[in-house]
């Protein structure tokens, strides 16, 4: 055989050998703030992501990073909008310094239960907020919808006098423009965050989703817990989220398997959600707290106030802000 020929013959062989192998599944990268492997129902709904897209068997693994792992509760957003992160676990309201309209997605009193939650899911507004949010370099492939609670080293929070000169953490502008409006100090910093907040003495109070209450601790630092009830003013949408530059690479298959993953999960955190409320409930009460929630009429109180601060605000000083509240306030 000639040289050329046995060149040839090795390259053909070279070249058998690469179809034949198998390929190399590309790894995403996806992050979150919660603790992982601790009963966290939005770890638990990545996990579940990770492993329904393993199991289509489309060339895709991906890899969690929870508990700021990766990157820090806040620095999500940016990461995963120009490309450098795949995937994220995360409280959309946190980006509300670069898109205002995210405000509504914790908005007082604009969800009230989880039920109305679900029907906000397919509503004219939330088609609104995904459009932002594919504009700004994301797609939803999962919603999630959080409860939340209040809780105080000092007294039970219910009237809007309850919380007056506590020094208190909301998780975004819209409930510390109401909290303000009702007499709180406010010192603002992500839910990972808080545990350490109270045990130093520079809070007092706070609100924060039901699932961070738990897998944060916070049992361990307060006095009492005001529960969602049936007059739940705290609701944070938290969704899974895909970088638009990570998306736009996939192929359809590829595409297709992470949307029918996302259902999974979705369909899987969707049936924890009021249960995550009960899970604080008890957990708390396990551990001694007081346990109080809202009467209507402390509902009523503070959303008069969120209607003099919060709304008014959005409305005036964000583009399509009034919109915004009118179409979430029209779904029944």
């Amino acid at each position: 055989m000639t040289m050329k020929l046995k060149a040839a013959a090795a390259a053909l062989a070279l070249l058998a050998a690469a179809v034949s192998a198998p390929a190399q599944a590309e790894t995403l990268k996806a992050s979150h703030q919660f603790p992982g492997g601790k009963g966290d129902p939005r770890d638990e709904m990545v996990q579940i992501f990770a492993k329904a897209l393993a199991d289509a068997d489309v060339g895709l693994d991906v890899q969690v990073y929870p508990g700021e792992s990766l990157y820090k509760a806040k620095d999500q957003w940016g990461a995963l909008t120009k490309g450098r992160l795949d995937l994220t676990s995360f409280p959309l309201d946190y980006a509300s310094g670069r898109v205002p309209q995210f405000s509504a997605t914790l908005m007082p009193g604009l969800v009230r239960n989880h039920d109305r939650a679900q029907r906000l899911n397919d509503s004219p507004f939330m088609a609104e907020i995904k459009k932002l949010i594919e504009e700004s370099g994301a797609l939803v492939i999962a919603d999630a919808w959080l409860g939340g609670a209040f809780a105080s080293k000092e007294n039970c929070i219910t009237s809007p006098e309850s919380i007056k000169g506590q020094v208190t953490r909301a998780a975004g502008p819209a409930f510390e423009e109401m909290l303000v409006g009702a007499g709180a100090s406010i010192s603002s910093m992500p839910s990972s965050e808080i545990y350490t907040g109270m045990q130093t003495g520079v809070l007092d109070a706070t609100n924060t989703s039901s699932g961070s209450f738990v897998s944060y601790r916070l049992y361990e630092q307060v006095k009492c817990l005001t529960a969602p009830g049936e007059n739940a003013l705290w609701f944070m949408y938290e969704p899974l989220l895909i970088s638009k530059e990570t998306w736009d690479g996939l192929s359809k298959e590829q595409q297709d398997a992470v949307m029918a993953a996302g259902q999974k999960a979705e369909e899987y955190f969707d049936s924890q959600a009021k249960a995550i409320d009960q899970k604080m409930v008890d957990v708390f009460k396990e551990n001694g707290v007081e346990i109080a929630t809202m009467s209507k009429e402390d509902y009523d109180a503070w959303l008069a106030i969120a209607q003099e601060t919060s709304y008014k605000n959005f409305s005036e000083k964000v583009e399509g802000g009034k919109d915004l509240i009118d179409s979430a306030l029209a779904v029944d």
